[in-house]
């Protein structure tokens, strides 16, 4: 029986629990921690778990995976502090970005089974996209179980942790981008009359929309674009608009810069002390 602990219940730690609760595990099955224990109790008692504080740290080692959702600025702290609990050979998930699955086992002397996911905000209200990347030891049965939890917050793709750059600039920096396409279509609305209300909650709805149209069409998205577009029509006139100022070419190339940051982030951290 798989047993989780989360140490972190800040906002993604919160979502994830929220998601797994008795969905991919019961209550029961859950514990939190927190160093702000007002922020873990009051999650303890919304989702009915397990809280851990400072003075029942030991019963970390009843759970055998632990998910650290903590910035990465303080993951080793988190880890230098708490694994004297875990459990041997526990399953360690870390969702901490730029975090690599070598820096982790580097960070825990090999101690543990290894799972790094990146998941972005969408998770927040069950539509997030996670990656996930394993170390060497954790096996199929793990595997399909780690795919279970983030499949709870949205669509879990496996993927080798070499494209964790691309991850990151495609669907973990991929939200801010939606919101800006999704402010400067408002903003339009607005131009042209709307109130802002309005043209906020159409714009999103649009979005959305189109977004589900391709997940449940499986349709390509160009093909989805051409069936809008009517010949001489309003919708090629404003798709023209949007080419002649480059909307396509930047948001490759945002995709393309926060990729090369992400790598450059690891490549420091990966030669820190050197």
């Amino acid at each position: 029986m798989m047993k989780l602990a989360i140490i972190g219940t800040g906002q993604m730690g919160r979502a994830l629990v929220r998601a797994f609760a008795g969905v991919v595990l019961s209550a029961e099955d859950i514990a939190v921690y927190d160093v702000n224990e007002e922020s873990s109790k009051s999650l303890a008692s919304e989702i009915g778990c397990a809280q851990i504080t400072k003075v029942t740290l030991n019963r970390l080692s009843d759970y055998n995976a632990v998910l650290l959702a903590v910035k990465p600025q303080v993951i080793a702290e988190a880890i230098n502090n708490l694994s004297t609990y875990f459990q041997d050979k526990a399953i360690l998930i870390s969702i901490a970005a730029g975090k690599s699955l070598a820096v982790l086992g580097e960070l825990t002397n090999g101690n543990y089974r290894l799972v790094r996911v990146m998941p972005n905000t969408p998770a927040m209200v069950g539509s997030g996209v996670s990656a996930i990347a394993y170390s060497n030891s954790v096996d199929e049965k793990i595997k399909n179980w780690i795919m279970q939890l983030f499949s709870a917050c949205g669509l879990a793709f496996e993927v080798p942790e070499k494209l964790m750059d691309a991850v990151t600039g495609l669907s973990g920096s991929g939200p801010a981008y939606m919101m800006l396409v999704m402010e400067a279509l408002a903003d339009g609305g607005v131009r042209q009359g709307l109130s802002r209300e309005l043209a906020i909650k159409m714009a999103a709805m649009t979005m959305l929309g189109s977004a589900k149209l391709v997940l449940e069409s499986g349709q390509h998205p160009a093909v989805l674009k051409d069936q809008v577009c009517s010949p001489a029509g309003t919708t090629i006139e404003a798709v023209a608009t949007l080419e002649k100022y480059g909307l396509r070419s930047a948001l490759i190339e945002a995709v393309a810069a926060s990729s090369a940051k992400s790598a450059e982030l690891g490549y420091q951290e990966g030669n820190a002390g050197k």
